[in-house]
C-alpha cells in the first residue's frame, strides 16, 4: 500500500504532537515541585535554618492566611495598596514553606469579605483588621496557625516594613506552634532586678519592668549564682546580668552549658549604675569608691572575645541631653547615649524594626586576634566617638566636661554583638562526668557591654492608676531583650535565620543623579542667599552714613548696588532652573537607553543569534 507525501506528513505531525504531550506529561510527574529562583538576592529560596525547622517537624500545621483581596482591589487608599502589593509576596513565601515542609504545613488562603463569616474567624483568630477599604471597612493581612493538639499562634499583621524578617516570623510562629509551651529560662543577677527586700528602705522593693516583661513570655527560673554546679537541660537560655567574682564552679556550669548548646544573654559594664556595692549609710563616700565594674574575662578569652571592664564608650554624635539642675538648662551628655533605628543593625531579628534604645556608661567589645569566632554588631557608636577610664565619671559634677579634650577615634565601638562559632571549653584541666572540651557544633552567645540599659530609667515609667501599674515605655529597651531572649530560646535552626533582603529594587542610579543635582541646587541656593545677606549688609551700610532727612531716598550708590543684585539673582535662578533641567534629562536619556537596550537592541541580538545558528545548521546540512 503506498502512502503519499501529504499522509507521511500528517502522520508525522500527529506523532509528534502525542510526543509533546508524553514529554509534557513526565516532565510533569518527575519534576513536580521542582523550582529555580533567578532573582538576585535569592528572593524565593528558604534559608537553610527554615528548611532544618521544616525538616523536623512531626505532627500536621494547618496555616490559614487571611487576605482582603477584594476589599483591596479597587481603592486609592495608599496603605491598602501597599498591603496588596505585599500580598502576593507573603503568599509565595507560604506557598514554598508549604511546598518545603513534606505534607507536614498545609496552606490555606482566606478572602474575608465584609460582614461575612470569614470576617468573623479572622477578628475572632486575632488578624488585625485596617479601615482601609472603599467605605472605611477592615482589611486583613495576617496568619493564623494551629497544630493537632489545639496550639494556636498568628501573626496579626504582615507589615511590609517587616519584608526582611517575614521568613523569620513565619518559622518562629511554625516553631512555636511545634513546641506549644514557655521556654524555661534561667536568671542570674547581682542587681536587684527581682522582686525582694531593699535593706535600705525596710520595705518590699518592686521588680524592674523588664523583668516583668520576661516572666510574661517565658517560664523565668532564678539561678543562684553561688550554688550553680550544672544547668538543666530544659532550659534554653540563661540571662546574665552583672556577673561579680563568679566562682569556678558556677563558670564552669554556664561554660558547659554554652558549648551543649545552650544559649547565652550577658549584659556586662564597665560603670554599672545601678550597682549597690559598698552601700553604707554611714559611709556615702564607700559606695562611689567601690568597683562598679562586672566582666566574664575566663569564658570571653576562651571563646575569642575582648572587653575592657574599665573603659567607658563616649560618643558625642549620639550624646542625649540631660538636666543636671532643676534651673539649669540641659546638657548633652557623650556617656549617656541614644540611637535610633538606622544606628541598629535591620539584618538581625534582635534589633531590626526598633525604633529607639538609650544606654549609659557603656563598654565596647572586640574578636581577639587569631581567634575562629565571629562578632556580628548589633548597636554600635559613631565614629565621632573615643574610650575613656571608667574612674572619669565616678565623680562627674558636669557632664560637657567630657568633651573638653574629645579626640574621637575616628571609627566606630561595638557596643553589643552576637559573638558566633564553635566555643571551646575555659577549663580544659577539668576531667568532671560529661565534660565538653570544644562544642559539637556552632553556637551564638550575646552580649550587652551594658546594664543599665535594662534599668526603668532608660526606657519606661511605671505609673499607678487605680491600683494596677501601667507601664509607659519610652524606649524599645524592653522589646530589645525579648526579641533576644525570644530569638535564643529557639533551636539554632531558628537562630540562624538573619534579615532578608527585600523585594524592592530602588532606581539606584536614578537617587544618585538626583543627589547630585541637590547637592548642586542647596550650593546655588546657599550663594544666592549669601549674595543676598551681603547686598542687604551693604545697603544698611550705605544707609546709615546718610542724614535723617535723606534716609527714605536711595542714593545712586545704593541703586546700583540693588540693581546688580537683582540682576544676579535672576541669573543664579536661571542656573538653579538649568541644574533641574539637566537632572531631568538626565533622567529621560538613562530612561532612553534602557528603553532601547530592553525593548529594541536585546531582542535583536537574540534574532541575530537565532538567525546565526540556523544559517550554521544549513550549511552543515549541505556539508
Amino acid at each position: 500500500m503506498a502512502f503519499n507525501r501529504k499522509t507521511l506528513t500528517g502522520s508525522a505531525l500527529l506523532i509528534l504532537a502525542a510526543l509533546f504531550v508524553a514529554v509534557i506529561l513526565v516532565s510533569n510527574l518527575l519534576f513536580r515541585g521542582a523550582r529555580v529562583d533567578l532573582t538576585e538576592n535569592d528572593l524565593y529560596t528558604l534559608s537553610p535554618g527554615t528548611r532544618s525547622l521544616l525538616g523536623k517537624l512531626d505532627e500536621p500545621i494547618q496555616l490559614t492566611l487571611y487576605f482582603s483581596d477584594r476589599g483591596t482591589a479597587d481603592t486609592d487608599n495608599l496603605s491598602a495598596r501597599a498591603l496588596r502589593a505585599y500580598y502576593p509576596r507573603v503568599r509565595e513565601l507560604l506557598e514554598e514553606i508549604a511546598a518545603r515542609s513534606a505534607g507536614k504545613v498545609h496552606l490555606k488562603v482566606v478572602d474575608p469579605v465584609a460582614y461575612s463569616e470569614d470576617e468573623d474567624n479572622a477578628v475572632a483568630a486575632g488578624i488585625q483588621g485596617l479601615p482601609f477599604g472603599p467605605a472605611g471597612e477592615s482589611v486583613f493581612l495576617g496568619l493564623y496557625g494551629s497544630n493537632s493538639t489545639n496550639g494556636e499562634a498568628k501573626i496579626p499583621l504582615f507589615d511590609p516594613g517587616r519584608e526582611n524578617l517575614a521568613e523569620y516570623d513565619i518559622a518562629k510562629l511554625i516553631h512555636d506552634l511545634a513546641s506549644n509551651k514557655k521556654p524555661a529560662v534561667g536568671f542570674i543577677s547581682s542587681l536587684p532586678m527581682a522582686m525582694g527586700f531593699d535593706p535600705a528602705t525596710r520595705q518590699m522593693r518592686e521588680p524592674w519592668a523588664i523583668y516583668g516583661e520576661l516572666g510574661q513570655f517565658f517560664d523565668v527560673r532564678q539561678l543562684s549564682a553561688t550554688a550553680l554546679k550544672r544547668i538543666d537541660d530544659d532550659i534554653k537560655v540563661v540571662v546574665l546580668v552583672h556577673p561579680k567574682e563568679l566562682g569556678d564552679d558556677t563558670l564552669y556550669a554556664l561554660d558547659q552549658f554554652v558549648l551543649r548548646g545552650g544559649h547565652l544573654l550577658v549584659f556586662v559594664d564597665p560603670e554599672a549604675e545601678q550597682d549597690q556595692s559598698g552601700a553604707d549609710p554611714q559611709n556615702p563616700q564607700a559606695a562611689m569608691l567601690a568597683d562598679k565594674s562586672s566582666d566574664l574575662s575566663r569564658l570571653f578569652k576562651a571563646w575569642g572575645l575582648e572587653y575592657a571592664r574599665d573603659k567607658v564608650v563616649l560618643d558625642r554624635a549620639h550624646a542625649l541631653q540631660i538636666s543636671i539642675a532643676q534651673n539649669a538648662p540641659p546638657v548633652r551628655h557623650p556617656a549617656i547615649l541614644g540611637f535610633v533605628r538606622k544606628d541598629l543593625s535591620s539584618d538581625d531579628v534582635i534589633t531590626a524594626n526598633l525604633d529607639s534604645i538609650n544606654m549609659s556608661t557603656v563598654g565596647y567589645l572586640e574578636l581577639a586576634k587569631e581567634t575562629t569566632s565571629k562578632l556580628v554588631p548589633l548597636i554600635q557608636s559613631s565614629d565621632q566617638s573615643m574610650s575613656v577610664p571608667s574612674e572619669r565619671l565616678k565623680f562627674l559634677s558636669d557632664p560637657s566636661s567630657l568633651l573638653a579634650d574629645f579626640v574621637p577615634t575616628g571609627q566606630p565601638f561595638v557596643l553589643a554583638a552576637r559573638l558566633e562559632g564553635q566555643f571551646k571549653t575555659a577549663f580544659p584541666e577539668r576531667k568532671d562526668e560529661g565534660h565538653l572540651a570544644q562544642a559539637r557544633e556552632k553556637n551564638a552567645v550575646v552580649v550587652f557591654a551594658d546594664t543599665d540599659i535594662l534599668s526603668d530609667r532608660l526606657w519606661a515609667e511605671v505609673q499607678n492608676f487605680f491600683g494596677q501599674k501601667v507601664l509607659n515605655a519610652f524606649a524599645n529597651n524592653g522589646d530589645l531583650v525579648i526579641n533576644a531572649v525570644d530569638n535564643l530560646a529557639g533551636d539554632s535552626d531558628l537562630i540562624s535565620i538573619r534579615g532578608r533582603a527585600t523585594s524592592q529594587r530602588p532606581f539606584t542610579k536614578v537617587a544618585e543623579l538626583k543627589r547630585q543635582a541637590d547637592d548642586s541646587f542647596r550650593r546655588k541656593e546657599k550663594q544666592l542667599q549669601q549674595e543676598l545677606s551681603d547686598t542687604e549688609r551693604k545697603l544698611t551700610e550705605l544707609q546709615s552714613a546718610k542724614s535723617q532727612d535723606q534716609a527714605m531716598v536711595l542714593s545712586a550708590e545704593q541703586r546700583a548696588e540693588l540693581d546688580n543684585f537683582l540682576k544676579r539673582k535672576v541669573e543664579i535662578r536661571k542656573q538653579l532652573r538649568e541644574v533641574r533641567r539637566q537632572l531631568d534629562a538626565d533622567i529621560e536619556s538613562l530612561g532612553t537607553r534602557l528603553k532601547f537596550i530592553n525593548i529594541l537592541l536585546v531582542p535583536l541580538l537574540l534574532i541575530v543569534a537565532a538567525l546565526g545558528f540556523v544559517g550554521w545548521k544549513a550549511r552543515r546540512a549541505k556539508r
